[in-house]
């Protein structure tokens, strides 16, 4: 009687076992197409005129500096900033593991670029900016960002100052500085390729606009900025207005709407711009409100999904008020204000990954993360120049994913997620990526013909050491990006708990590929 009992649970277990999900890339219909510098990157002017920025956790100087006044505002805790000297983008390490990201955008602003005062000269920089002005950029310092981005596969995207030093005794917006710099990049030898006016114009109030300014000064000094800028620089694109926070307010902090700043200024964009952030970090008001998260929501589908809440309240406006134009996400991170502790780990780059996927399907052309290698939201560590997760999984992005998008269809496992892409270089090739973001059980994937396997784990998903197909990522002696190889599979393809996975089909001689 055991043994039938027995027989009968084990039958029962087969027959409502969870069937493989089944991908099939050589019918993946084409859903649209992104930049070939979908993934670009952040370096904020602060880091390059050296200044106060978010203090990596942990930091011996955590304490060391309060913060520059235009950056600070209510529940930041000063001990969040450290004074930081300029980064140095002529370092060989830096220039090598940014070109393995290539092509990309490398936007140079933030809120600090908003009151820099361009020192057009060759003399050093001066001790104090001038009144009016926050920072001091240098000639030599933009010559970096133009040597950088010459040497890194990099176009330059921008914003310009706003603050009272470029504004009329009626506190209107003047083109000065804004001339002074493009003047400079010319001469230099270099090309900004695309700008807003200004960082965050919603937070207008903490990021060095006069005091009182509203949408209706925008609009003002946005005509004033399209006029000097298809003067200026007639191949530049305008991106406006580069908003954040609307879709669940970030701050008690008075915010202007973009909707009201959309009504003047719709016909002048070439480019919609937006920035997003999932969560608001731990510098910016203790751990708790609704803008904070915790790393046991980090693969839940509550938290991930906000990168799609946020795009259809930004593209909701778009289609209202300039049709037809490209979007961008021109900043976005683990967090506002540096990103949480567990930014620079393993267990972010699934929403990294899942962030580019939604975002890529969903019809949004360019993504710039912030930042390349400063805080914890970097890129790389900005002390030791090591890659951190979210690199490597960028790598493996550009490696694969091309700029065709492909409808990878929905898996019927609520906890494995599918993106699809053409197999960059690859005529007829298909590149999937399948996030597994169950923390304990796998899942299995049945698939069509061979494909090359790209899959990172990690024994810690609060750590950043990471494995690809079981051996630690780094760099070579020389401080040279390894070359990335997969291993050929075919059949069923089981994907680890808690697994980024990566399959190249060079054979799928999908129509939509060719």
């Amino acid at each position: 009687m055991k043994l039938k009992l027995f027989a009968c649970a084990a039958l029962g277990a087969s027959l409502f076992a969870a069937e493989p999900t089944v991908v099939r890339p050589g019918q993946m219909p084409k859903a649209g197409t992104v930049s070939d510098r979908f993934l670009s990157y952040n370096v904020e002017m602060v880091e390059v005129t050296g200044g106060r920025f978010w203090v990596p956790y942990g930091s011996k100087k955590e304490n060391s500096a309060p913060p520059a006044a235009s950056a600070s505002g209510p529940a930041i805790d000063p001990s969040a900033f450290r004074l930081r000297e300029p980064i140095d983008l002529s370092n060989e390490r830096l220039r090598k593991l940014a070109a393995a990201l290539g092509p990309a955008y490398i936007r140079v602003s933030g809120t600090w670029a908003n009151s820099a005062y361009f020192q057009d000269s060759d003399e050093p920089p001066a001790a104090t900016p001038p009144k009016g002005f926050g920072s001091v950029l240098t000639r030599k310092q933009w010559q970096g960002v133009i040597d950088f981005a010459k040497a890194t596969n990099a176009e330059v995207m921008t914003s310009f100052t706003i603050s009272p030093g470029v504004r009329d005794a009626n506190g209107v917006w003047t083109p000065e500085e804004a001339w002074k710099l493009v003047k400079f990049t010319k001469s230099a030898g270099g090309r900004i390729a695309a700008a807003e006016l200004f960082n965050e114009p919603t937070f207008a109030a903490i990021g060095g606009a006069p005091k009182g300014y509203t949408a209706a000064d925008f609009a003002r000094d946005f005509a004033i900025f399209h006029s000097f800028a298809r003067e200026a620089v007639p191949d530049m694109l305008i991106l406006a207005p580069g908003s954040v926070g609307e879709a669940m307010k970030m701050s008690s902090m008075p915010m202007l709407k973009s909707e009201d700043m959309l009504a003047a200024i719709k016909d002048d964009i070439d480019v919609f711009s937006y920035h997003f952030y999932p969560a608001v970090s731990q510098r910016c008001g203790g751990t708790g409100g609704p803008m904070h998260t915790t790393t046991q929501a980090a693969l839940s589908e509550d938290f991930l999904s906000t990168t799609d809440r946020d795009e259809a309240f930004y593209t909701a406006l778009r289609d209202r008020f300039a049709p037809g134009k490209p979007i961008w996400l021109t900043e976005t991170g683990e967090a506002a204000c540096g990103g949480n502790p567990w930014a620079a780990d393993f267990i972010d780059s699934f929403r990294f990954l899942d962030q580019n996927g939604r975002l890529a399907r969903k019809g949004v052309q360019v993504i710039a993360h912030n930042t390349l290698a400063a805080s914890d939201y970097g890129l790389i560590d900005e002390s030791t120049l090591n890659p951190r997760p979210n690199y490597w999984s960028a790598l493996l992005w550009n490696k694969l994913m091309g700029t065709t998008v492909l409808a990878a269809g929905t898996s019927p496992e609520a906890n494995l997620h599918l993106y699809a892409h053409c197999l960059r270089g690859t005529p007829g090739g298909v590149a999937v990526l399948a996030l597994s973001l169950d923390r304990d059980a796998s899942h299995d994937l049945q698939i069509a013909g061979q494909a090359e396997r790209y899959t990172l784990t990690a024994k810690q998903l609060e750590g950043t050491i990471v494995e690809l197909n079981g051996r630690e990522l780094r760099l070579t002696g020389d401080g040279d990006v390894p070359q990335l190889e997969g291993k050929r599979v075919r059949g069923k393809v089981a994907l680890p708990a808690a697994s980024i996975t990566f399959l190249g089909f060079t054979s799928a001689a999908n129509p939509s590929c060719q």
